[in-house]
């Protein structure tokens, strides 16, 4: 009888051992960018992962995001920040826009990987990619998480 008990009591306890891993290494956030005063038709979302390395996983996607040269005032490029607690706001990089050949609408996309919890991501369109403070030209941003 205590083999059985056991065995029932293990089947009984994997759901929750199931769900308590996940819970603490795959812990997932999907935000949508708030509508854009600078680029009305642009649109993305940013989904945040926490990984078993207790890092963050950051896709970016956005659409109809015009080239940064067709902005008023013109810019050379938009750059994505990475805003925390801990270090405040960090340039993580550019994000391109591109077509294809069947459609006019324009997509961007980027992946990376931060040690810090996000607050907040935002892409502002500068003059210098390689910029470490952002400029006044905030094109997209998400809410706090």
């Amino acid at each position: 009888m205590k083999p059985f008990l056991l065995i029932r009591l293990t089947i009984c306890l994997l759901p929750f051992l199931a769900a308590t891993y996940s819970s603490s290494y795959a812990q997932s956030k999907k935000v949508t960018f708030n509508t854009s005063t600078v680029e009305p038709n642009a649109e993305g979302t940013v989904k945040v992962k926490k990984d078993k390395n207790g890092n963050f996983n950051i896709d970016i996607e956005v659409d109809n995001l015009a080239d940064p040269s067709k902005l008023i005032p013109a810019k050379k490029a938009y750059v994505v920040w990475l805003e925390t607690q801990e270090k405040g706001a960090k340039n993580i990089g550019q994000i391109h826009t591109s077509g294809s050949m069947f459609s006019k609408a324009k997509k961007a996309s980027m992946t990376t990987v931060s040690p810090n919890k996000p607050v907040r991501i935002f892409i502002s369109a500068e003059d210098d990619p390689a910029t470490e403070q952002p400029g006044t030209v905030i094109v997209l941003t998400t809410n706090s998480f």
